[in-house]
Protein backbone atom coordinates (compact mmCIF):
# COMPACT_ATOMS: atom_id res chain seq x y z
CA UNK A 1 0.00 0.00 0.00
CA UNK A 2 1.53 3.33 -1.03
CA UNK A 3 1.67 6.35 1.23
CA UNK A 4 -0.29 9.46 0.33
CA UNK A 5 1.75 12.20 -1.30
CA UNK A 6 3.36 14.97 0.69
CA UNK A 7 1.26 18.13 0.73
CA UNK A 8 2.91 21.41 -0.22
CA UNK A 9 1.36 24.81 0.40
CA UNK A 10 2.34 27.31 -2.32
CA UNK A 11 1.91 30.92 -1.19
CA UNK A 12 2.18 33.50 -3.96
CA UNK A 13 0.08 36.46 -5.10
CA UNK A 14 1.19 36.10 -8.72
CA UNK A 15 -1.10 33.51 -10.36
CA UNK A 16 1.51 32.67 -13.04
CA UNK A 17 4.17 31.84 -10.46
CA UNK A 18 1.73 29.90 -8.26
CA UNK A 19 0.58 27.90 -11.29
CA UNK A 20 4.15 27.19 -12.39
CA UNK A 21 5.15 25.98 -8.92
CA UNK A 22 1.95 23.93 -8.63
CA UNK A 23 2.54 22.26 -12.01
CA UNK A 24 6.17 21.43 -11.17
CA UNK A 25 5.26 20.04 -7.76
CA UNK A 26 2.27 18.03 -8.97
CA UNK A 27 4.38 16.49 -11.76
CA UNK A 28 6.83 15.43 -9.06
CA UNK A 29 4.00 13.68 -7.20
CA UNK A 30 3.15 16.22 -4.49
CA UNK A 31 -0.36 17.29 -3.53
CA UNK A 32 -0.53 21.08 -3.70
CA UNK A 33 -2.63 23.70 -1.94
CA UNK A 34 -2.34 27.39 -2.80
CA UNK A 35 -2.80 30.69 -0.99
CA UNK A 36 -2.51 34.22 -2.35
CA UNK A 37 -0.75 35.78 0.66
CA UNK A 38 0.46 35.02 4.16
CA UNK A 39 -2.93 35.62 5.78
CA UNK A 40 -4.60 33.12 3.45
CA UNK A 41 -1.75 30.71 4.12
CA UNK A 42 -2.32 30.92 7.88
CA UNK A 43 -6.01 30.15 7.32
CA UNK A 44 -5.08 27.16 5.11
CA UNK A 45 -2.63 25.90 7.75
CA UNK A 46 -5.33 26.13 10.42
CA UNK A 47 -7.48 23.77 8.30
CA UNK A 48 -4.71 21.37 7.25
CA UNK A 49 -1.03 21.35 8.19
CA UNK A 50 1.09 20.96 5.05
CA UNK A 51 4.25 18.88 4.95
CA UNK A 52 6.14 21.78 3.33
CA UNK A 53 5.58 25.42 2.34
CA UNK A 54 7.00 27.43 -0.55
CA UNK A 55 6.22 31.13 -0.17
CA UNK A 56 6.87 34.32 -2.04
CA UNK A 57 8.35 37.18 -0.01
CA UNK A 58 6.67 40.26 -1.49
CA UNK A 59 2.88 39.90 -1.23
CA UNK A 60 -0.05 42.11 -0.21
CA UNK A 61 -1.94 41.77 3.09
CA UNK A 62 0.73 39.68 4.88
CA UNK A 63 4.12 39.39 3.21
CA UNK A 64 6.64 36.59 3.59
CA UNK A 65 8.45 38.25 6.49
CA UNK A 66 5.21 38.67 8.46
CA UNK A 67 4.11 35.15 7.55
CA UNK A 68 7.41 33.73 8.82
CA UNK A 69 7.12 35.73 12.09
CA UNK A 70 3.58 34.35 12.60
CA UNK A 71 4.88 30.82 12.08
CA UNK A 72 7.73 31.44 14.53
CA UNK A 73 5.24 32.65 17.14
CA UNK A 74 2.47 30.10 16.66
CA UNK A 75 3.71 27.14 14.58
CA UNK A 76 7.52 27.04 15.04
CA UNK A 77 7.72 23.44 13.81
CA UNK A 78 6.75 24.73 10.34
CA UNK A 79 9.75 27.07 10.23
CA UNK A 80 11.90 24.03 9.42
CA UNK A 81 9.61 23.16 6.50
CA UNK A 82 9.39 26.47 4.66
CA UNK A 83 11.32 27.89 1.74
CA UNK A 84 10.94 31.31 0.18
CA UNK A 85 11.02 32.50 -3.41
CA UNK A 86 12.55 35.95 -3.78
CA UNK A 87 13.64 38.26 -6.58
CA UNK A 88 15.43 40.82 -4.44
CA UNK A 89 19.00 40.01 -3.44
CA UNK A 90 18.54 41.50 0.04
CA UNK A 91 15.57 39.19 0.73
CA UNK A 92 17.51 36.19 -0.53
CA UNK A 93 20.43 37.06 1.74
CA UNK A 94 18.24 37.77 4.78
CA UNK A 95 16.54 34.38 4.67
CA UNK A 96 19.81 32.59 3.99
CA UNK A 97 21.30 34.23 7.09
CA UNK A 98 18.36 32.83 9.07
CA UNK A 99 19.12 29.37 7.65
CA UNK A 100 15.85 29.35 5.72
CA UNK A 101 16.01 27.86 2.22
CA UNK A 102 15.38 30.45 -0.47
CA UNK A 103 14.97 30.13 -4.21
CA UNK A 104 16.26 33.16 -6.08
CA UNK A 105 14.14 34.19 -9.06
CA UNK A 106 14.45 33.09 -11.74
CA UNK A 107 14.54 29.56 -10.35
CA UNK A 108 14.91 26.29 -12.22
CA UNK A 109 13.14 22.95 -11.75
CA UNK A 110 16.26 21.34 -10.19
CA UNK A 111 16.31 24.19 -7.65
CA UNK A 112 12.77 23.31 -6.59
CA UNK A 113 13.59 19.62 -6.43
CA UNK A 114 16.61 20.33 -4.22
CA UNK A 115 14.69 22.57 -1.83
CA UNK A 116 11.93 19.95 -1.52
CA UNK A 117 14.53 17.30 -0.64
CA UNK A 118 15.91 19.66 1.98
CA UNK A 119 12.51 20.52 3.45
CA UNK A 120 11.18 16.97 3.53
CA UNK A 121 14.48 15.17 4.07
CA UNK A 122 13.69 12.31 6.38
CA UNK A 123 10.06 13.22 7.12
CA UNK A 124 8.80 9.89 5.88
CA UNK A 125 10.59 6.56 5.81
CA UNK A 126 10.57 4.72 2.49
Amino acid sequence: MSQPPFTVLVVDDEPEVATLLTDILELAGYAVQTAGNGAEALEAIARHTPDAIISDVMMPVLDGYGFYRELEAHRPELCRRIAFVAARADAVEQFRRLGVPVLAKPFRVPDIQEVMRRLLGQERES
